[in-house]
Order: C-alpha cells, then sequence, then structure tokens
C-alpha cells in the first residue's frame, strides 16, 4: 500500500463516527486493470485503509492519501458492488447529500451499527473496572422519517456555475450543495417551504453567497418547528451586498398549504466569511421570532437560535432515561442539590426540579441561560437557578454543594481542568449524558482514575439514519475501605 494508489476492497466494519475499515485486495485498481482482470484475488488481501463514507459490506474503490505505520486512509472515490446490508429503500438523495450515512439500509441494522460502535469504544474502559457494570441495548427514536425539528439549509450550485440549489453540502464537498426537496427525516411542511423557497429565489436570479469570492445575496434558510405544537419559524439568511423587497416570499409562504402554522418569518442578514447560520441584523418580517414546544409535560419557549434537541420524540426517550437513572441512583429519595452542568436552555433541570429541593443549572451561552430562565417561571417551578458562564469558572462561586450532578457537555467533551473540580465534589452518583461516545470515553477514563465507576449506560439514537448517538453512563463513586 503506498499514497496515490488506487485500490479496491470490501467494508468490513465501521468505526465511530462513520470510518470504514476496508479490507484491501491484492493489488491495485490499476496493476488488475492491465491484467484484464475484474477483480484481484480476495484471498491475498492483507492490508487494510480506513476511509469516510461507505458501509459494511460494501465493495468500493479508493485512493490511497496517507500510510503510516503500516495502517492506511483513503478517499472514497466509488461504490462498486452494494453491501447486502442495502435494501434498496430509504432517500432519493441518499449517497450524494451529506446528511445521512445509513439511510440506504433498515432503520434497524443502522441502530445494529450505533450499538456496535459504542460498545467498541466504551469496553475497553468499562473493562479496567473492578466493580460490575451493565451496558443497556440501545434505545430507537420513537420517529425514524420526519423527526427533525430544526434544519439549516445552504443555497450554493451542485456543479460549478449550475443552477441555484438549496439543501444540505454534497457528500465529501466543502462547496457543492445538493437540493433536497424530498428528504425524508423532514416532515412535508419542510419540503414544502423548501421548494417554494427555490422556485421563486430561482425566478428572481438572485446570486448566492460564494464561499470563495465571499460575493453574493443567498446564504442560508432556517427553519424550525415543533413536534408537539406544529408552530413554525422561517428565516432567511442573507448578505446585505444587495437589498431585495422579501414581501413577496413572505406572501409565498403565508400561503402554502401546511399542516402546521407559521408564527414568524425572519430576515437575517449575515456578513461574515464564516459558514455558519448566525444574524448581524434581524427584522421579523411577519409574526414573532419565537414558538411554544411541549415536552413530557412542561412548556418551552424557543427562538431562532435557542437549543432544542433536534429530535422531539428522542428527547423524551432520552430525558425520561436521565430522570430514571437518578431515580435509581437516590432509591427514590429527594434529589437534594442538583447540578445540571452545560445546562443548554435547562431542559434537564426543568424535569429534575419536581424530585430535588434545589436544581443549579450552569451554560456559558447567554441566550439560553435567559429562555432557561423564562421557561422555568412559565413551568412555575421555583427551585431552579441558572448560572451564565464557563463551568470552569463558575463551580468556584456557588455556594450550595452538589448531592448529585448531571453533566451534558458539548461535543467535545469536558475540560480536563473542570474535570477535576467535578471529581473533587465527591458526589456519589453522577449521570453523564453525551452527544459523542470517543470524547465520553476519554472522560470516563479519567473518572475511573479518580475512584469512579460505571454502574449502568445506554446508547439512545436521538439522530436516525445519521452517523451521530447519544450515550447515557450512571456513574457511583467506589467506597474508600479504610482499615
Amino acid at each position: 500500500m503506498k499514497k496515490g494508489q488506487i485500490r479496491t476492497g470490501v467494508v468490513e466494519s465501521l468505526k465511530f463516527p462513520n470510518k470504514a475499515v476496508v479490507r484491501l485486495e491484492g493489488e491495485s485498481a490499476d496493476a488488475a486493470a492491465q491484467d484484464n482482470q475484474t477483480r484481484p484475488d480476495q484471498g491475498t488481501a492483507l492490508e487494510y485503509c480506513m476511509v469516510k463514507g461507505a458501509l459494511p459490506g460494501q465493495r468500493v474503490s479508493l485512493t490511497v492519501t496517507k500510510v503510516r505505520n503500516g495502517k492506511g486512509e483513503g478517499r472514497l472515490r466509488e461504490v462498486l458492488e452494494k453491501s447486502p446490508l442495502e435494501n434498496g429503500g430509504g432517500c432519493v438523495h441518499g449517497g450524494v447529500c451529506g446528511g445521512c450515512a445509513y439511510i440506504s439500509m433498515s432503520y434497524e441494522e443502522s441502530l445494529k451499527i450505533k450499538e456496535r460502535q459504542v460498545h467498541d469504544l466504551l469496553l475497553p474502559v468499562l473493562e479496567k473496572q473492578k466493580g460490575s457494570w451493565v451496558m443497556e441495548p440501545i434505545q430507537p427514536s420513537p420517529v425514524c422519517f420526519g423527526y427533525r425539528n430544526k434544519m439549516e439549509f445552504s443555497f450554493g450550485d451542485e456543479v460549478k456555475d449550475g443552477p441555484l440549489a438549496l439543501g444540505m453540502h454534497k457528500r465529501g464537498s466543502f462547496y457543492d450543495v445538493v437540493s433536497v426537496e424530498n428528504c425524508r427525516i423532514v416532515d412535508g411542511d419542510y419540503r414544502k417551504i423548501l421548494r417554494a423557497t427555490l422556485a421563486y429565489f430561482s425566478s428572481r436570479k438572485l446570486p448566492f453567497y460564494h464561499r470563495y469570492s465571499h460575493e453574493g445575496y443567498l446564504r442560508h434558510l432556517l427553519v424550525r418547528k415543533a413536534s408537539r405544537t406544529g408552530r413554525i419559524l422561517v428565516a432567511l439568511v442573507t448578505t446585505a451586498q444587495l437589498q431585495f423587497d422579501l414581501d413577496e416570499w413572505k406572501e409565498l409562504l403565508l400561503g402554502l398549504p401546511l399542516e402546521g402554522g407559521i408564527d414568524g418569518i425572519l430576515h437575517m442578514q449575515n456578513d461574515s466569511v464564516a459558514d455558519t447560520v448566525q444574524s448581524d441584523r434581524t427584522q421579523i418580517l411577519y409574526g414573532q421570532d419565537f414558538f411554544y414546544e411541549k415536552l413530557l409535560g412542561l412548556t418551552f419557549k424557543i427562538s431562532t437560535f435557542s437549543f432544542f434537541q433536534t429530535n422531539t420524540y428522542g428527547a423524551e426517550v432520552l430525558y425520561r432515561t436521565v430522570q430514571e437513572y437518578i431515580g435509581s441512583a437516590s432509591e427514590g429519595k429527594p434529589a437534594g442539590v442538583v447540578y445540571d452542568l452545560y445546562s443548554g436552555t435547562g431542559t434537564i433541570a426543568q424535569l429534575m426540579a419536581p424530585v430535588a429541593e434545589k436544581v443549579i443549572g450552569v451554560e456559558i451561552v447567554g441566550e439560553a441561560v435567559e429562555a432557561a430562565r423564562e421557561n422555568a417561571a412559565r413551568n412555575h417551578l421555583h427551585n431552579c437557578m441558572f448560572i451564565e458562564g464557563d463551568v470552569l469558572q463558575v463551580l468556584d462561586d456557588i455556594a450550595e454543594k452538589p448531592d448529585y450532578i448531571i453533566l451534558d457537555p458539548p461535543r467535545d467533551g469536558i475540560h480536563p481542568k473542570a474535570l477535576r473540580k467535578i471529581i473533587a465534589y465527591g458526589v456519589e452518583r453522577m449521570v453523564y449524558v453525551s452527544c459523542k461516545p470517543t470524547s465520553l470515553a476519554r472522560d470516563l477514563e479519567v473518572f475511573l482514575e479518580n475512584g469512579y465507576e460505571v454502574e449502568r449506560c445506554v446508547p439512545i439514537d436521538q439522530f436516525p439514519f445519521t452517523a451521530n448517538i447519544e450515550t447515557i453512563c450512571l456513574l457511583s463513586k467506589k467506597p474508600q475501605w479504610v482499615f
């Protein structure tokens, strides 16, 4: 195996997140072609190469991009043979759109892949502890199609100088955009809004914002829809390089035959060179910039950029599991003082409030903290306190010490210095909610080194057909024997 070679092989397994381990066949594709062989002898395969975007059982061709210590990394060129796991259904955009990794197989098979990935990452850590532990079967999402309650679509073109596109980035591409009018992880209202918006701006010949030249007008279309209440927010994100009257587009959306109802239509201007959905200036074209959603009996105010789990149905499974883990840890007794660290808009904190003496949430995003306070007041929960700031800095200033700690950090996990402060509290039980099992495995190593063990853990599928997975762990402090 050498850098630059074109090789063929069969995908044997997937590592998180969606990294395919390819068993290479015995000679390069170029050599095979010279010998007029359509398929080299697989029996000579002794080498492995890792690529993104392939599925177990697929036969693929790849370009080797790196070889180090006998291990290869490559770039997927083509799927030569489908996997036996692919059932021919899925999505018409599958394989082109970069959104869903497992859309061409059954939901049950995708769950098996995710469960195995979490097991492979956590087992080497858990086997180091002396106490017993239970890894529970993966919990599926109650809904696997039409589950998304937020989508950020990009304007662009599918090929250079091609017609206007509105959708997701093409798989493996930094610039190209694929229109996803038939995306299956959103419901019909999203598709109607996308189609109408794309048709309207295509007819007006307005330029999209080019990420290379930093010129153009159209950037993103943000759509949020409350799964339980059916209320909708639509935000068009443009630059300030052109002035265009959006009243006709607004009226077009309001006239669409939607199942839900539009609460707000917004125009946001963003002149940052970063390819992120943000707003320098926001104009409300219609209605308001928020709606209300319901979750496990509580009401939440959701604005354009509020953090809220993107799968409402899956979030209910996730949060019920957190409640159940804390309940088992407290043996049904009042939970005392609970820290909800990295609390976002305070969803977990508010769900814990009825069984706790006091819940203290810490979150670095000011808008999320303000939303958490408003939501707690709206739900008549007066034992919740939310503090704005970095967990690493804020912990030193909180007078009340915790009886239980709930951790729901960002994808990169917990800052090492913050982790040491959290461990120093010495609470008997913690619940760790992770959206990235590689970060979880790293942090669990530190917990185990400092006197904690995992009692229970479970993967929960919040993001059907994508490569992402949530995991919940219940940690307990080992007894310190004195002789």
